[in-house]
């Protein structure tokens, strides 16, 4: 089964603007008042029999179950009976509510999150219509439950034999969007290796160096708007909380991050694209960017989205059938990719790869993404002939 999923932005009427945010402030509602009840549980479990809590507790009885979402989807279905609130919105939508948040409950279980967050305005962003029936798309809109036809730009068409499935309504600065998941029963192989591969070492002073000896210049995609965003953020600070001024402000500055959200991902598109025309198999490293957002250039890391900008180009080259793969990171820059000597430690500063044992120099990230390249060759059982210069 292959899912992919569209994006598309919608055209929505003043009527169909207002149903939208009537069902983002129930979904809200929905969301607080079950992790409020998951916390309650929680908390009355924790105070000792023989003993009062500092803070006032709801109390609970002992036998009564953990509210999972089983049994709150059931509660659920019964206030809607008497809520005209919860009436009004589809029943399928809060449910999709109640099972995020027990993903998300189960996530702070098993992999040591936090608590799920309550939901402020600005926090409940989508909803999501798991399942479609009838005539979806035509002439440019989109039949969505409690919405009915919705006009949005069909910027790319809807491939031939794909089925949509669902939908995510979701609202952002510049509007609404639409999320459009299709599916098609089709089993798709595995790529193999073939053609000319591609190392590639990436880094903050260049953001990517090729193993053919390409340097692409990293784009300072938030630090060229910093000064604009401390400025509206400070103006913020002095804006009256629930005021229209403040709401106003607050938009300029989600417009503004959304742009350098936007600007960050269409170059991460545009370079995974190059790279796909210039080679048939690409090498990248195996790395844990969360380290890398946590040490000294832990901003300009994250600016640079080097994790995002891997996902884009996985993907991409699943599209354009060309080979994706990774390798090991561990001395890369210590190793020649023309003699395979081991030539030591390099500090920052130093930019230039000479090997003192067969004299090969070039770039040393060039040289890095060479050695990327010869693992990433010799894992798939392939030789190289030849280093570029």
């Amino acid at each position: 089964m292959l899912t992919v999923t569209y994006e598309y932005k919608l055209k929505p009427t003043k009527q169909q603007i207002e149903d939208i945010e009537n069902i983002l402030t129930v979904c809200r509602k929905v969301w607080n008042y079950a992790l409020r009840e998951r916390k309650d549980w929680v908390n009355s479990r924790k105070c000792k029999v023989n003993a009062c809590s500092l803070e006032y507790e709801y109390i609970i009885k002992a036998d009564e179950p953990f509210p999972n979402y089983h049994v709150q989807a059931k509660k659920l279905t019964e206030a809607k009976k008497n809520n005209p609130e919860l009436k009004n919105v589809n029943a399928q939508v809060l449910q999709q509510v109640l099972r995020t948040l027990d993903r998300a409950w189960e996530d702070m279980k098993s992999r040591n999150f936090g608590f799920p967050r309550f939901k402020k305005y600005f926090r409940m962003k989508s909803f999501v219509f798991p399942q479609l029936k009838g005539e979806i798309i035509k002439a440019n809109r989109v039949k969505l439950p409690q919405l009915g036809w919705v006009k949005f730009h069909q910027s790319r068409p809807i491939p031939d034999g794909f089925a949509v499935k669902q939908a995510r309504v979701v609202r952002r600065s510049s509007g609404y969007l639409v999320m459009l998941s299709l599916q098609l029963d089709v089993n798709v192989p595995d790529i193999i290796f073939y053609g000319h591969p591609i190392g590639i070492d990436v880094g903050l002073e260049s953001f990517l160096a090729t193993s053919d000896g390409q340097l692409i210049a990293r784009p300072k995609f938030f630090n060229s708007l910093q000064c604009q965003m401390k400025l509206l953020q400070r103006r913020l600070k002095h804006k009256k909380l629930g005021s229209n001024n403040r709401k106003k402000l607050n938009t300029k500055i989600a417009r503004l991050h959304q742009k350098i959200s936007d600007t960050r991902k269409d170059f991460h598109f545009k370079t995974a694209h190059r790279l796909c025309d210039q080679g048939d198999s690409i090498f990248v490293e195996d790395i844990d960017f969360r380290t890398w957002a946590k040490a000294m250039l832990c901003k300009h890391t994250l600016d640079a989205g080097f994790g995002q900008f891997f996902n884009i180009l996985s993907y991409v080259s699943w599209k354009r059938g060309k080979y994706f793969g990774k390798v090991n990171k561990d001395g890369t820059s210590q190793i020649c990719p023309n003699c395979d000597a081991h030539t030591g430690k390099k500090t920052l500063n130093v930019r230039v790869h000479s090997c003192p044992e067969c004299g090969y120099t070039t770039n040393r990230d060039v040289a890095a993404a060479q050695v990327i390249r010869n693992r990433g060759v010799n894992a798939v059982g392939q030789t190289v002939l030849e280093n570029a210069c």
